[in-house]
């Protein structure tokens, strides 16, 4: 082979690496870039964060110049088939409660952190019309929707139903379903009652199907309830990248703040939900949204409690499930 067909040979092989490399690129470090990011969240204006940067094009337009080509979410109904996403390597990120992130990460080996808070409080025990109620006592022998077991609202509820006297399942029927089964279940009177993150505590209320009579910071005043949560490889591989997932969700907090009128049409457009239903809700709930996840390092506190329950096999750490690097250093 003389040297212009060897050079030929050469650019051909060339060529035909790049075909088949052609989704990756290299970052100045030598490490692979991430092309597409896979977003998880659940409908609740608990994660409203995500929905204002993602509808107003900021998650795609803040990450390309990390080499980010394409930005995609999924709606999940609860946390915990948002986390068995995560386990299967189907979502990079997600806004999801700490409860079924704890429980993932106790007994599945879910490789993720913290990397940001995002909403505290902001679920309501709502009775039906006819339902008397004064104190958790007139629970007795009713029965009460809320998300799955190792949920948020699962676990703040038979938490607070042990601390008042009552034996979960025993003294009183829990349920497990999502929220909008939940909402049709006691508007049918399938239920007596449903702890529930909003807007649906409104929903049910302005339907004239319920009334709230606890909130979820008379339960447990300033609780964690929603995160945000990266993968590990993210986080090892990726660590400008996750600075930028972290600044985006801050500015998305501010600007909520700073115009809620326009994140409720946002929100409401994306959820397909009635604008005043929404605009109520924030009016009438106990949540506040956020951004520093030293707010919630207390959360390690779910972790007791979940294994109080029998939901994991021992207690976790804030070492085992934040990462406050990232927050820290950029917000500086």
């Amino acid at each position: 082979m003389n040297r212009v067909q060897g050079m030929f040979v050469a650019a051909i092989l060339l060529a035909a690496l790049a075909l088949v490399c052609g989704c990756i690129s290299s970052q100045p470090s030598g490490e692979e870039t991430l092309t597409e990011l896979r977003i998880g969240y659940q409908p609740s204006t608990h994660q409203m964060a995500h929905m204002t940067a993602f509808e107003k094009g900021w998650w795609q337009e803040d990450l390309a110049p990390f080499g980010v080509q394409r930005v995609t979410d999924r709606e999940f109904p609860t946390g915990a088939p948002e986390m068995s996403a995560m386990i299967a390597g189907e979502i990079d990120i997600a806004y999801v409660g700490a409860a079924p992130f704890v429980a993932a990460v106790a007994n599945s080996d879910l490789d993720a952190k913290i990397i940001a808070g995002a909403q505290t409080q902001g679920s309501d025990l709502v009775v039906r019309p006819e339902v008397e109620y004064s104190s958790p006592e007139d629970l007795r022998g009713l029965t009460i929707a809320t998300f799955p077991p190792g949920t948020i609202q699962d676990t703040l509820l038979r938490n607070w139903l042990l601390e008042n006297g009552l034996e979960p399942d025993v003294d009183v029927t829990i349920r497990g379903m999502g929220p909008g089964d939940a909402v049709t279940a006691i508007t049918a009177g399938q239920v007596d009652a449903v702890f529930l993150p909003h807007p649906s505590p409104t929903i049910i209320s302005e339907g004239g199907n319920g009334r709230t009579v606890v909130q979820s910071g008379e339960m447990s005043p300033n609780h964690a309830c929603c995160v945000l949560v990266a993968r590990g490889d993210l986080i090892r591989n990726h660590p400008d990248l996750v600075d930028q997932i972290v600044r985006t969700h801050i500015r998305a907090t501010e600007y909520n703040y700073e115009n809620t009128d326009e994140a409720i049409a946002i929100y409401a457009a994306k959820i397909g939900q009635d604008i005043d239903v929404v605009t109520t809700s924030l009016d009438e709930w106990d949540g506040t949204w956020i951004s520093d996840p030293a707010i919630i390092e207390d959360s390690v506190d779910y972790t007791q409690v979940q294994y109080e329950l029998g939901y994991i096999e021992q207690p976790l750490t804030a070492e085992d499930l934040l990462d406050t690097s990232f927050y820290d250093r950029v917000s500086a």
